[in-house]
């Protein structure tokens, strides 16, 4: 799938997001949520799929209510090698803003169970269709989800949790620290001299 949607949107000599040349690696396709606190703080859910990352917009954050149905704007897709991206993206790009990686893991079609090529088969059927079932293993979020489209236009969907043993009523977005560096959005902010406090 192409990248050059990303390539076009960002200044490769002022930010260091990765330009895509990394390829997919392991047995397992990974999915990765980054807190993303750039003109309106949100979460971005990326799940790697045909060697980059179908990428959704979460405003409010996945939640692990089945009551709680989260609105996610499908954005371009973004290069495999974006999954491990914390930072700050500097003024005057797009997405300026400090980014850290909330969540990630490994995840699977719930109808799935095969190798990784036969699940990949799986999801790209789904995602055409819009509507993915997910098992997902990350250190957050856990179990089953929903991915709809909601057919108004091609570019919003709907993030739900299943009713599983995983599911609860407390807000996951409590657990704010990233999973790779320890550090919360305000101390991104706070390294960079930043006074917006926008963020939970």
């Amino acid at each position: 799938m192409s990248l050059s949607n990303y390539r076009k949107k960002r200044n490769f000599k002022e930010t260091t997001e990765p330009a895509g040349k990394g390829k997919t690696a392991g047995s397992n396709l990974i999915f990765v949520v980054q807190k993303h606190d750039a003109s309106h703080l949100h979460y971005d859910f990326r799940l790697e799929l045909a060697g980059v990352l179908k990428s959704w917009a979460v405003p409010k954050g996945p939640s692990m209510n089945p009551a709680d149905k989260r609105l996610a704007m499908m954005v371009e897709d973004h290069p495999f090698d974006y999954r491990d991206f914390e930072g700050t993206i500097p003024k005057g790009n797009y997405g300026a803003g400090e980014v850290i990686v909330w969540d990630s893991g490994v995840y699977l079609p719930a109808n799935g169970g095969g190798d990784k090529k036969e699940n990949e088969k799986l999801l790209r059927k789904a995602l055409k269709k819009g509507d993915l079932k997910l098992v997902l293993l990350g250190k957050k979020l856990k179990g089953e989800f929903a991915l709809v489209n909601m057919k108004k236009d091609d570019r919003s969907w709907l993030l739900i949790k299943k009713q599983d043993e995983y599911a609860v009523e407390k807000d996951i977005l409590t657990k704010n620290k990233s999973v790779i560096s320890g550090k919360t959005i305000e101390m991104l902010r706070k390294a960079n001299g930043r006074k917006k406090s926008n963020t939970k």
